[in-house]
Parts: structure tokens; C-alpha cells; sequence
């Protein structure tokens, strides 16, 4: 498949916007920014400096917390959990200390876990007193925007239609986008209620047939997806002629990719921006399969952390792919975090910048800020 132009091919080169401008101060003069993302199962940090064609990444982290683990049963957040986050969060508030990141250019948020736990609310509560660390939780709507924000480098621009998948550890956000004479522009989006740590616990992975196990899941998800989508034929219409194409962004997409490629390692230049087939992700699927779940934890671009979750991923993935047909599926190690720092960069670029008065008023002005009387 071809390459889409400018496609990053270095990690400082994460995220950058398909047209950007610079804002004045760029390279090492320019400010820190920062964006966290609390998720369901993974708190992942990014410090990046605004530059000339986006922004360059200065340090990043990131950790599986598991913070929705057992939520789907109880409805709250486990206090092990809580825990695990709350020390993954004092890291992050290290981190931003240490590179002197002025705390009204970060932006953290919180997404699907502490949306539905009915103690969401009191844990974004505790992780600010203990840390200083100002979580906002984000309803779906503003997280798909968020993630097609931070993917638009990798959309195809001979495509005629993009279906984004965000696939989280507690719900997966899908945004349907369609060309248009100004780039781009939203036909659509819907958020389920099913992410891999949510639909693993409601599948658990039994020793037998892994492959009605693995059907269960795809029709579980399926079920979800049948009750939004856009009611658009022409949209439908591009997707039954071909002419589009899918952008995968979530740890289990770009594990599929790991082992799509053979990976020993995982190696981010490999994988962000990579084209797939349907037919790769099937295949890539059924390898997973046959691994088992020893198998799966063993593989360096899996791990024990993921092991048992990366196939409900894939299943997610399956799932889009028979609702949505499409051959092509371009991969994405960015999203939120990304779509957190461009967006809050181009607000500071639009911001006026007070300009200084020249003459006998300036200097009046210099004298009352020294404390020297008006003449």
C-alpha cells in the first residue's frame, strides 16, 4: 500500500497536523506543554515543545494501571486499582516538576473509568490533593474529537471517507470523517460501551475452544455497534465501493501490528503509520490465537501486562471491520494525548499578543510600574 506523505518516521516526529503554522517561539525557546490521559487501563504522559511543524516530544510515560478493573461488575473503582493509578499519577507529577512544566500548560484528563465508577469523582479528588495534578473528566463525545485531532497525519488524502477507532480499556470511540473541499470534516461518531479490559471480564478466555470464545466477543461488540454509526447512504455507500479507510489507534492495534511484523521489540518508527490489510489483522488475530495465553505474555510486543487483553482488541477490531468494511487499516501509536497538545497549542497561538506602546505612554507606564509618580 502506498505511504501517505509526511508520515512520521521518527518519535520526536509523533504528531504532527496535516497544515500548522508557527506561533513564534519554536525549537528550545519555545514553552513546555503537557497532556495526561487517565484511561481505563493504561496513564500515559507527554511533554512536548511546539515547533515550526507541530511539536517536538521532550520526554513520555506511560504505565498499565488497570484503574477499571472489576468496575463493570461493582460500578466503582476498585481500591487496589485506585492505588495503582494514584502511584502511576505522583510519577507524572514528578516528572512535570522536574522539567519545569508551568502547570497551566498541562492538561489531564480522565476518560471512561472515572466517568462511569460512581467514586470517579472522589478519586479525581484524592489524586489532587496528593499530587496537585487537576484531572478533568471528559465526556465520549469530546475524547473521539480528541483522538481524530491527534491522527489527522495519517489520514489518506485520495481517501474519500476515514472511520477512526479509539479502542480504550473501558468503552471504544468510533468517528466517521468525509472529504470535502476544506479538508476533512465529521459525518458521525458514536462511543460503545465495551473496551478490551470491559470485555475481556465479561468474556473470560477459557481453556477450550478459543475460537467460539473469540466469536462471542466479535458478536458481543457487534451487538454495540448496531445502534449508532451515521444514517448517511453515501458514507455507507464509500465504504461498500472501497474508497476509504480506517485508522487504528490503542495498545491492542498497534500489538497487532508488533506481531503483524514480527517484531522482537517494539519499535514505535515500525509501527506508527503502518498499513495493514484486513486480511493482516485477521492473521495477525489468528497467530494471537494459536499462542495461547503463555504464549501471548511472552511476546516482546505483548507482555504479560496485555496478554489477556490484546485479543479482545482484536476482536473490537473484527467487529468494526465486518459493521464497516474496509481493506485498508492505517495504524496509529498516537491519539488523545496528541489531539490534548495540538489543540491546546493552537489555542495559545490564537491568543492576541499584547503588543508594546511606543512614545511618552510607554514610558509613563515604566515609571508607574517602578512605583514613580505620573508627570
Amino acid at each position: 500500500m502506498p505511504e501517505t506523505p509526511g508520515a512520521p518516521a521518527r518519535r520526536d516526529a509523533r504528531s504532527l497536523p496535516t497544515k500548522s503554522r508557527d506561533s513564534g517561539a519554536s525549537g528550545r525557546d519555545a514553552p513546555l506543554y503537557g497532556a495526561l490521559d487517565l484511561g481505563t487501563n493504561n496513564c500515559r504522559l507527554l511533554i512536548a515543545r511546539p515547533s515550526r511543524d507541530g511539536f517536538r516530544v521532550v520526554d513520555s510515560f506511560s504505565r498499565i494501571v488497570r484503574l477499571g478493573e472489576g468496575l463493570s461488575r461493582t460500578g466503582r473503582l476498585d481500591d487496589r486499582a485506585m492505588d495503582r493509578a494514584y502511584d502511576a499519577l505522583a510519577l507524572c507529577a514528578e516528572r512535570v516538576a522536574r522539567k519545569g512544566l508551568d502547570a497551566s500548560r498541562l492538561t489531564a484528563v480522565a476518560t471512561q473509568a472515572c466517568r462511569a465508577a460512581d467514586n470517579g469523582e472522589a478519586f479525581i479528588e484524592r489524586v489532587r490533593r496528593g499530587t496537585g495534578l487537576k484531572l478533568k473528566i471528559i465526556d465520549p463525545a469530546e475524547e473521539a474529537s480528541l483522538s481524530v485531532a491527534g491522527c489527522l497525519n495519517l489520514f489518506d488524502p485520495r481517501a474519500e471517507a476515514v472511520l477512526v477507532i479509539d479502542v480504550g480499556g473501558g468503552s471504544t470511540e468510533l468517528s466517521w470523517l468525509m472529504r470535502s473541499a476544506r479538508g476533512f470534516e465529521s459525518k458521525g461518531w458514536m462511543s460503545a460501551p465495551l473496551g478490551v479490559v470491559t470485555l475481556a471480564e465479561r468474556h473470560p478466555e477459557p481453556e477450550g475452544d478459543t475460537e467460539a470464545w473469540y466469536e462471542a466477543m466479535v458478536a458481543d461488540v457487534g451487538e454495540h455497534l448496531a445502534a449508532g454509526g451515521p444514517n448517511d447512504d453515501k458514507v455507507r455507500g464509500l465504504f461498500e465501493s472501497g474508497r476509504v479507510h480506517m485508522v487504528g489507534t490503542s495498545g491492542a492495534i498497534t500489538s497487532l501490528a508488533g506481531i503483524h511484523l514480527g517484531l522482537r521489540r517494539y519499535q514505535r518508527d515500525l509501527v506508527d503509520g503502518l498499513w495493514m490489510t484486513r486480511g493482516d489483522c485477521e492473521a495477525a488475530a489468528a497467530r494471537l490465537k494459536s499462542l495461547g495465553p503463555v504464549g501471548r505474555a511472552a511476546e516482546s510486543c505483548i507482555g504479560p501486562d496485555r496478554a489477556d487483553l490484546v485479543l479482545a482488541g482484536a476482536a473490537i477490531l473484527e467487529a468494526v471491520q465486518r459493521a464497516w468494511p474496509c481493506e485498508r487499516v492505517r495504524v496509529a501509536d498516537r491519539g488523545l494525548r496528541e489531539g490534548l497538545l495540538l489543540q491546546r497549542m493552537s489555542e495559545d497561538r490564537q491568543k492576541p499578543r499584547r503588543r508594546r506602546r511606543r512614545g511618552r505612554n510607554n514610558g509613563q507606564a515604566a515609571n508607574q510600574a517602578a512605583g514613580a509618580p505620573a508627570t
